[in-house]
């Protein structure tokens, strides 16, 4: 693995997080497509949790405190619990943003890692730094994806009379 790629992908992801998310119209920010999705909101607030209290968190703790227990996480919880549907969006997709920038320049300062330096997860597995660094920029794509899905449908809901039909299959 080259650590420095993915940094380099992290950065890049935030970009395109950044560019799905202007492009999202404001008034369809909350908007859920089916009951039980999130909406492009919720997505953005997610990530911004994560970011603080998940990835970076976790590879400080395995990384320069080995033997720490991480603090327990709930993000699917959290979605609800921590009311992300009712936020701003400009304010989250720029929370988002700066806590991305803390964590590019604190993964780039990280004086020659360890990245196979690894902590015991609860579920009975070994979680090496190498992982979580991995995990991330992967995380991020999970979301993209999803951000993507959530544009397309916005557009064939918002579409109407029209139809989106010569685009081809999605």
């Amino acid at each position: 693995m080259d650590p420095a790629a993915y940094v380099a992908a992290l950065e890049a992801n935030a970009i395109a997080t950044d560019a799905l998310s202007q492009a999202m119209p404001r008034e369809r920010a909350r908007w859920r497509p089916t009951p039980g999705a999130w909406s492009a909101l919720e997505v953005v607030n997610h990530l911004a949790d994560e970011e603080v209290e998940d990835f970076r968190a976790r590879l400080d703790i395995v990384l320069h405190r080995p033997g720490e227990t991480p603090p327990a996480n709930d993000p699917e919880g959290w979605v609800g619990s921590r009311g992300y549907n009712g936020r701003e969006f400009d304010e989250s997709l720029a929370r988002f943003l700066e806590e991305r920038r803390r964590s590019l320049a604190w993964l780039r300062r990280l004086a020659a890692p360890d990245w196979s330096r690894s902590w015991s997860h609860p579920d009975g597995f070994a979680l090496r730094a190498g992982d979580l660094l991995a995990a991330w920029a992967a995380h991020d794509l999970l979301h993209l994806r999803q951000l993507v899905e959530l544009q397309y449908a916005c557009r064939v809901a918002d579409a109407t009379p029209y139809g989106v039909a010569y685009a081809g299959d999605w």
